[in-house]
């Protein structure tokens, strides 16, 4: 099915009215501007003027989704508790949305048999314009000789306190030349702003100072913070002192994580 850019908008429409309400944003892309930064085992294998949606967990959904989520009973097996309630949020929006629709809905701690990644969070959001995604070849004239340093995504609003959770590939919807990318906010225009944020973000990341590069409208709560502050394999018990997982059976695999922006930090 062709899409104009009213059709872009009533699908990007229904997305977020469904999900904005337990802490999501959605941004629509075209499959052809993620493809045309990746080398071909990269690629998603749909046509390049496919329409795809990103999205992204602000600071609201461990208020708004997951602790409810908790309370509900609604983790259940051996995977992690977010990933979980990220997968419920997103796959009931869908059918709820789209129903009878083809939508290839992939996560960001998904991979594939070849352990690469399902997509990438971080190409993902800069091409749909929703977040700057920040890498070493950004900084001119380099301070760290040969060293690698990973990149990371700012957003507008939250600077650093949010995560790409996952992307949406509508196979029957095409979109036209009418559909225009969208430039990512750049919110670090300085070289030293840049070397900031990536020497932050590389070598203290623990200390959440990175997430502060722009001044954010809203950041995780001290108890958001406590949970992702908590090594993996310990937070279950933490979640146990918070009244859940009364239950055995109720109990995730504590070894597992993938917490998000490619980074497992939340």
């Amino acid at each position: 099915m062709a899409a104009s850019a009213a059709n872009v908008e009533s699908i990007t429409e229904l997305l977020d009215n469904y999900l904005s309400k337990v802490g999501f944003e959605v941004y629509p892309l075209k499959v052809g501007w993620y493809n045309s930064l990746l080398p071909p085992t990269l690629r998603l294998a749909h046509p390049d003027d496919c329409l795809a949606v990103v999205v992204l967990s602000t600071p609201a959904l461990f208020e708004q989704a997951f602790l409810p989520f908790m309370e509900e009973r609604g983790c259940q097996g051996l995977s992690d508790p977010i990933d979980q309630c990220v997968k419920r949020c997103v796959s009931s929006a869908v059918f709820q949305c789209f129903p009878g629709q083809e939508v290839d809905v992939r996560y960001d701690y998904e991979m594939l048999p070849s352990r690469k990644p399902k997509f990438l969070a971080q190409t993902a959001a800069h091409v749909s314009g929703a977040a700057y995604y920040y890498q070493q070849s950004d900084v001119k004239d380099q301070p760290w000789a040969e060293k690698k340093m990973f990149g990371v995504c700012v957003h507008p609003r939250f600077g650093g306190w949010f995560a790409i959770r996952a992307l949406l590939v509508f196979g029957g919807v095409t979109v036209g030349s009418e559909m225009v990318q969208p430039p990512p906010p750049d919110c670090v225009p300085s070289r030293e702003g840049r070397i900031q944020l990536l020497e932050a973000f590389n070598y203290r990341w623990q200390d959440w100072s990175y997430r502060d590069i722009v001044r954010p409208v809203q950041i995780y709560s001290q108890k958001q913070k406590d949970y992702f502050a908590t090594p993996p394999a310990e937070r279950v018990a933490l979640l146990k002192t918070w009244g859940f997982f009364s239950r055995e059976s109720d109990q995730p695999d504590p070894t597992s994580d993938t917490e998000s922006q490619a980074t497992g930090h939340g």
